[in-house]
């Protein structure tokens, strides 16, 4: 596949399980128990939380091993916490850890390299979304 495109395909392999193959891979999520499902996988709006907590993870790392400073310790935690009357999280919060002994001097330039996580410069200039069914444009 040419870089840069991306192309996933979905299938259903029973009950509320639902399967992304891409790549050569394949990403299994399922419903909670609570749902439905079995709880087997993460649900999909899960996904959503895990990739922009390892996005923000690689850019951080990323920083450290390239200044070839330590990394034991180094850690990110994603918090949000849903509001129910909205049905929404309606903020997320990602605090970095820092290993102990992280230099003074970089902590300005690692936190302006954790907000470059390409999850979140997607959310906050969302791309334009085309759904069509058997390829075809539905009016609404």
């Amino acid at each position: 596949m040419a870089a840069g495109i991306k192309d996933i395909t979905v299938s259903f392999p029973g009950g509320k399980r639902v399967d992304a193959h891409y790549d050569g891979r394949t990403v299994q999520t399922d419903q909670s128990v609570k749902n439905g499902g079995e709880g087997s996988a993460p649900e999909p709006f899960d996904l959503f939380f895990v990739s922009m907590a390892t996005c923000v993870g690689i850019y951080v790392l990323e920083f450290c091993t390239t200044r070839e400073l330590n990394t034991e310790g180094l850690g990110v935690h994603l918090y949000s916490k849903l509001n129910p009357d909205e049905k929404r999280y309606p903020e997320i919060a990602i605090d970095v850890a820092l290993p102990a002994g992280f230099p003074e001097k970089y902590k300005k330039a690692i936190w302006r390299t954790a907000n470059l996580c390409t999850v979140k410069k997607h959310i906050l200039n969302p791309p334009d979304f085309d759904i069509t069914l058997d390829g075809e444009s539905v009016s609404g």
